[in-house]
């Protein structure tokens, strides 16, 4: 029975709507974001448990799962790497070595030790659920978007290994592919797109569906969206 989790990216968008829709159910959450305020305002509105920390620093998933545990109370039945980052479309040949580093360090690199941290929990309990939000940009590509979907198919590529690492304890793995979804990771609105706490409801039904079903990959697209 799933009681705690551990949210990244929490601070708007899918992340948020996802928070809410977990403590809808009365589980205990632990959230996580780069915005302090936002947090504070969320934890007003859910009553979860929250704390700003930066993805981006190498030290900083192993001290972030920590802080959720203590928090918590116990380790996270659940850990949701939602935290995106695309600091700016760009051509091939404007990329600098920050624009690698930054977009590796938080979409790749911060989820995949926090996966390594909770599966070192997850495995003596013989439990849990790990879900990796990555895009629809592992299945198509884009113009001006080669940093931001190198570093999400590196996610998606973990996760697809981490799936069958996990399967012989018990521990299920999720990859989910949202497509263009109306939330401030973008720069314009877009109220065709996907509706953030529509994308979170996909995403939480995956932690109901049977015990003996696991879903390993989830892709899902507003249905404006042609880009496949």
């Amino acid at each position: 029975m799933i009681q705690t989790v551990l949210v990244t990216g929490a601070s708007s968008g899918i992340g948020r709507e996802i928070v809410h829709q977990l403590c809808e159910r009365g589980l205990r959450v632990f959230a996580s974001g780069r915005d302090p305020d936002r947090l504070t305002s969320l934890r007003r509105e859910t009553g979860c448990f929250a704390a700003p920390f930066d993805l981006a620093r190498p030290e900083t998933p192993a001290a972030l799962y920590t802080a959720a545990k203590e928090q918590l109370g116990a380790p996270p039945d659940v850990l949701i790497n939602n935290a995106g980052f695309n600091h700016r479309k760009a051509p091939v040949i404007e990329l600098t070595a920050a624009d690698l580093d930054e977009h590796m360090a938080v979409n790749f690199r911060a989820a995949a030790l926090l996966c390594s941290e909770a599966m070192r929990d997850m495995i003596p309990r013989k439990s849990g659920h790990i879900i990796n939000v990555a895009s629809t940009v592992v299945w198509h590509q884009a113009e001006n978007y080669s940093v931001y979907s190198a570093s999400k198919c590196a996610l998606h590529g973990f996760t697809v290994c981490l799936i069958k690492e996990a399967r012989p304890h018990g521990i299920k793995v999720t990859g989910v592919y949202p497509g263009g979804t109306d939330t401030p990771f973008r720069a314009q609105e877009r109220p065709d797109y996907l509706k953030p706490e529509s994308a979170a409801r996909m995403i939480v039904d995956t932690l109901f569906v049977p015990a003996d079903v696991v879903v390993h990959q989830l892709t899902f697209r507003p249905m404006v969206e042609t880009n496949f």
